[in-house]
């Protein structure tokens, strides 16, 4: 007579198969969403660090100051792809559909994109580079208050904890450009120049978070193609108004015409790809993963324009990258409004489509088992 096998030996059962196999599967979810969001975030931050070196080219080199007239050419660009695809859509997402329903809207959202992007360039003449770095910072308390109260987002402490260890990784990061002798430029009025970059990052705050309602909602081709049409017609008045002796003083030659081509692109690129990659995240999760660009700005700048290096950048880099790890690791909730006499639901929100799926999956293992 054979003698029984012991409890827990033998074959594994088909329950701890199943449990071992989706643990490994979350694993590799879990991993694999984190990698993707870093890199769609660097390649945000590449993106804006593209306008940062071609302005600076053109402003040092060939003393060429016309933010308002570069923003001008990104939003034609806009309004040549996508508001010209939103004209020939049919039923209600036509374009005049669109502004016969909510043009109002879309002017405000115009306005607010296209002076955030004016003022935050205008404070460099007023206040320091420090101060500019700093206080662009404010937006992201900004954007996750609205965040807060329209998207009805629900943070966690350690999301709290991530964004204060972004701002640790700035705060190292303007630490450098003060011993590395970045900070030469005292400004004219830095009252009025702190002032201009708080606005600005408020106003971006706003832009960011109507994004993200709108490419949930609504759909990316409308954002893109309705900002292309009134950020090209505020853009256009406003250049007028501001730059034009600027303009009409540039020595136009093929070098000049290149960086404005490059500017222009780096910014459309940026435009068209940011709503892809808040779609999937947030928008206060793509802001914490950009604030690198100042630093590929400052690495590229070490070969351009001769910056001296300072460990203190690669420090900085390190510490901006583990908060937005940090951030992008835990899931936000969303909690749903409440509608006439039913409860608030609170649901899983969309920070981190990935991050969903994960839980999901935790959630149905034994439906799957």
């Amino acid at each position: 007579m054979e003698a029984a096998l012991p409890v827990g030996s033998g074959t594994p059962h088909p329950q701890e198969q199943g449990a071992t196999l989706l643990h490994r599967m979350k694993g590799k979810l879990f991993t694999w969403n984190i990698l993707k969001t870093i890199a769609l975030g660097q390649m945000l931050s590449l993106c804006i660090c593209g306008t940062a070196i071609t302005s600076q080219y053109l402003a040092e080199k060939y003393k060429v100051n016309t933010p308002m007239l570069q923003s001008f050419v990104n939003y034609c660009l806009l309004f040549l792809i996508y508001t010209v695809m939103l004209a020939f859509r049919s039923g209600s997402d036509n374009l005049l559909c669109i502004l016969k329903r909510k043009w109002w809207k879309y002017i405000l959202l115009g306005l607010a994109d296209v002076e955030a992007n004016y003022l935050i360039v205008r404070a460099y003449q007023y206040t320091t580079l420090t101060s500019v770095q700093l206080l662009d910072c404010f937006g992201i308390p900004v954007l996750m208050a609205l965040s807060w109260f329209i998207l009805y987002a629900r943070y966690r402490v350690i999301h709290f904890i991530a964004v204060a260890v972004c701002l640790l990784g700035v705060g190292t990061m303007v630490g450098a450009d003060i011993l590395a002798g970045r900070e030469d430029n005292s400004g004219s009025d830095v009252l009025i120049g702190d002032i201009l970059v708080l606005v600005g990052a408020s106003l971006y705050a706003i832009s960011n978070v109507c994004e993200e309602y709108i490419v949930k909602k609504l759909s990316r081709q409308e954002f893109l193609g309705m900002l292309g049409l009134f950020g090209i017609i505020i853009s256009g008045i406003q250049l007028l108004l501001v730059e034009y002796k600027d303009i009409a003083s540039i020595h136009w030659d093929w070098k000049i015409a290149l960086l404005f081509v490059a500017f222009a692109l780096c910014m459309f690129c940026l435009y068209s790809f940011m709503p892809l990659v808040i779609k999937v995240t947030s928008a206060t999760s793509v802001n914490l993963g950009i604030l690198t660009a100042d630093l590929y700005s400052l690495f590229f700048g070490l070969f351009l324009f001769d910056n001296k290096f300072s460990g203190l950048y690669i420090l900085s880099f390190t510490v901006i990258m583990v908060g937005f790890i940090l951030y992008c690791s835990t899931p936000t909730r969303t909690a749903e409004p409440a509608e006439s006499s039913v409860p608030p639901v609170t649901s899983i929100g969309i920070d981190n489509l990935g991050l969903k799926l994960e839980e999901n999956l935790q959630e149905t293992n034994s439906a799957v088992l």
